[in-house]
């Protein structure tokens, strides 16, 4: 639904388009009016309180709204401080944020990744400031883990019996760096590797996979039987339309737990044997053997839900070309789902296990995950916050050390001129 009324979303190369299914008119929403009437159907009740149209902000600064802009930017007068974003080319709301999100994002993903909008405007230079901020900083994680590896003694102890010199927030840092350092370095390397440095991983195998798997060639989809189709899922509440091996299919969406039907354009239920995704997957890697075909019924290492909801039972193709690609489809829609190649499975241990601990034994025992999460963040503070403490106590004595250095050398220059003897413009004492 759009703008109260049943509509057609349609992406194209050129961008996306919203259009009235009742009377194919374009639904937008040019004008302030139009994105406050779009806003008060998604959410009911509350006042408008301040109405701008804007290209991006801080929340909405992802390419991913590119599509979208401008946007309206509606701020509501409810308890919660909603903000929602409309877009002016589908009078769609893109984006909805309270002031409660907003709060723990400036606590947590905005300095985390750097995303602040004036730098996210350049996506370029975002990416180099992350990544000579976190490369330069895993270098030193590693120098401080070595020189605290050297300061332990475990068995020739110091005179006070302790392992280690220190005392104060000294020894809370080097012993919380001891145990935590490790983490904080794989951290701070694996979220260095997610921009990807030097290009180093090309994770995702064949370029315009999704079109040669739809192989539609540019061919009109099929009139459709709106009847029959009706029929076959009566609880739908989104058609979609696509090519599966040059095949029009029809997918029926409905809402909860109801499963989607899949159909052909006359209404007819599709069904996909492993041998015709085969095919429609060999499109990907012509002339390139298959080696083995996987049906996949439960989670493994490279298929796991973590953050988004991943669908099972799938269809594993390994290929028997020199990057190992593996290509993931849904038996039941046939969709293709995922490609892989060998570079994107180094990268998965490399960046996904190393910095989301995302491994299948962890993610299905939260009891252990979790205060496991909790533990090593835990360190990291301690550690962070003990090296902020040192390094401003540092910085703080070398400054009276300077200045009382000035002090000293200003009073010894009074005391010098005040002794020197003075001469008149003649040249005798005075």
């Amino acid at each position: 639904m759009a703008a109260g009324e049943p509509a057609w979303r349609i992406r194209g190369k050129d961008g996306r388009v919203a259009l009235s299914a009742v009377d194919g008119r374009p639904l937008s929403a040019p004008d302030a009016a139009s994105a406050v009437a779009a806003a008060r159907r998604f959410v009911d009740g509350a006042p408008i309180r301040h109405v701008e149209k804007i290209h991006d902000d801080q929340w909405t600064i992802a390419q991913g709204f590119q599509w979208a802009r401008p946007l309206w930017k509606i701020s509501l007068a409810d308890d919660a401080g909603t903000q929602l974003y409309v877009s002016s080319i589908t009078g769609e709301v893109v984006q909805n944020t309270n002031a409660r999100e907003r709060a723990w994002n400036w606590a947590g993903a905005v300095p985390h990744w750097l995303y602040l909008s004036a730098l996210r405007r350049d996506g370029a230079f975002w990416r180099q400031a992350v990544l000579w901020t976190s490369g330069p900083a895993i270098i030193v994680g590693i120098t401080g883990l070595w020189i605290g590896i050297l300061r332990m003694r475990l068995r020739r102890r110091y005179k006070n019996g302790a392992v280690t010199p220190y005392r104060g927030w000294m020894k809370w840092h080097h012993l919380t760096g001891l145990i935590g350092g490790l983490f904080a370095i794989t951290w701070m390397f694996s979220g260095w590797l997610s921009v990807n440095p030097f290009d180093w991983f090309a994770r995702n195998g064949p370029a315009g996979g999704p079109a040669l798997y739809a192989a539609h060639a540019g061919a009109d989809f099929p009139a459709l039987d709106m009847a029959s189709l009706a029929a076959r899922a009566a609880q739908a509440r989104e058609a979609r339309f696509g090519w599966i091996g040059g095949r029009p299919v029809v997918t029926l969406a409905s809402t909860g737990d109801t499963p989607s039907v899949i159909a052909s354009p006359s209404g007819q239920p599709l069904r996909f044997t492993q041998a015709e995704l085969a095919a429609a997957a060999q499109r990907l890697m012509p002339g390139v053997p298959i080696r083995q075909t996987i049906l996949l019924t439960e989670p493994d290492l490279y298929w796991y839900s973590h953050g988004h909801d991943r669908p099972l039972p799938v269809l594993r193709i390994i290929f028997a070309d020199a990057d190992r690609t593996w290509v993931t489809i849904d038996p039941q829609s046939g969709a293709l789902l995922s490609q892989q190649n060998a570079s994107g499975r180094t990268y998965r241990w490399l960046f996904n296990a190393l910095h989301d601990f995302d491994l299948p034994f962890l993610l299905a025992n939260r009891m252990l995950r979790d205060p496991l999460m909790w533990l090593l963040s835990g360190l990291g503070i301690v550690m962070s916050l003990s090296g902020i403490v040192i390094g401003w106590r540092h910085l703080a004595k070398s400054y009276r050390r300077s200045a009382a250095k000035r002090e000293r050398t200003a009073m010894g220059r009074t005391s010098i001129a005040s002794t020197s003897p003075r001469f008149d413009r003649t040249g005798g004492d005075q």
